[in-house]
């Protein structure tokens, strides 16, 4: 099984590289690199594009089979790479929140979608017992590498719900008395 933390070491190099193209300097050699690029996407894409028609002409267990690599972190984000993922981004959100759910509940909190507009995504987490036995950093972690597991297109993301609560500003009379004296 490939390993989901090299793939995404993988794409951030990636991310990177492109970074660094686009700064160079424009010329002959970036055109002919631009338009190489291209052209392997072009191809690329056109050969997952068949793979996936002659997946889902098998019958059945084809369309399944497709959802199955949509469904799958590193496959899903190559089909997501040539706009061939099976799931929208809302269906891919709620999934994520539904595998989430299991680990948040251990932390006594819950995490809803509450918007996803043009690849804004609005996430409110809610703690369900008296203190969400993690800190607020670290649920905030949690739900950040969820969503962005199963849309990694996302192009903003709110994660709602975690503010830490404010002091209530009561001050013990005790305290007043002790200090004035």
């Amino acid at each position: 099984m490939a390993n989901n933390s090299a793939f995404h070491d993988q794409v951030r190099q990636l991310g990177n590289l492109i970074t660094q193209f686009y700064q160079m300097p424009d010329g002959p050699q970036k055109a002919a690199c631009k338009e190489t690029v291209q052209l392997l996407m072009d191809m690329h894409g056109t050969a997952l594009e068949r793979m996936l028609e002659i997946v889902f002409e098998s019958g059945s267990t084809g369309s399944g089979i497709i959802d199955k690599i949509g469904q799958d972190t590193i496959a899903g984000s190559l089909l997501l790479l040539y706009s061939l993922h099976p799931s929208d981004l809302e269906t891919r959100l709620r999934r994520a929140m539904e595998r989430l759910a299991p680990h948040l509940r251990k932390l006594a909190c819950t995490a809803e979608l509450v918007s996803a507009d043009q690849g804004a995504v609005k996430v409110m987490v809610t703690k369900t017992g008296h203190s969400c036995r993690s800190s607020a950093k670290e649920v905030r972690a949690i739900v950040e590498e969820g969503v962005y597991d199963f849309a990694p297109d996302v192009v903003s993301l709110e994660v709602a719900g975690l503010e830490e609560p404010a002091a209530s500003g009561f001050v013990a009379l005790d305290s007043l008395l002790t200090h004035s004296l």
